[in-house]
């Protein structure tokens, strides 16, 4: 594989999303930069949990696969003007993702389910904001879960 270019060089991605209530701040925060480090924090006082952080670095294929998803998403052509604004009491969600020359960052209320989604005033672009952060998720967890496996596979 071929050297990066300087285009490569700039991505970063970052999700968040949290709430102040009963508990404290709790939330779930992931970001990825383009060195391949990528830091998740969970942050859950229920119970008196304490706040689980984990690091790890992925390789280049990895962080370009990312890349190629969020690409390919097309949720660099979304405007987040009519979704939900968090109020002060509702969890709230942040997508910021650097591309190149491109910085975008998005903030909504939390979605619940698909039925949220097909109530806003935007469910096209809200239905590719859900399931983006939905698939950057499952990936991040599944990252997690592969790199801290307590017995590793044989």
């Amino acid at each position: 594989m071929g050297e990066p270019s300087a285009q490569h060089d700039e991505f970063y991605v970052r999700y968040y999303v949290g709430h102040r209530g009963k508990f404290g701040h709790e939330f779930m925060e992931f970001e990825l930069n383009p060195s391949g480090r990528l830091r998740y924090a969970n942050n859950s006082n229920y119970k008196h949990d304490t706040m689980i952080r984990k690091e790890l670095f992925l390789s280049p294929a990895v962080v370009e696969k990312t890349r190629r998803i969020i690409e390919g998403s097309g949720i660099t052509r979304v405007d987040d003007s009519n979704w939900t604004e968090p109020d002060r009491e509702s969890r709230r969600q942040e997508l910021e993702i650097k591309i190149g020359n491109e910085h975008i960052a998005f903030t909504c209320a939390e979605i619940g389910s698909l039925v949220d989604v097909q109530k806003s005033a935007d469910p096209d672009g809200l239905r590719l904001f859900y399931y983006l952060t939905q698939d950057l998720k499952c990936l991040v967890f599944s990252l997690i879960s592969l790199h801290f496996k307590i017995k590793p596979i044989p």
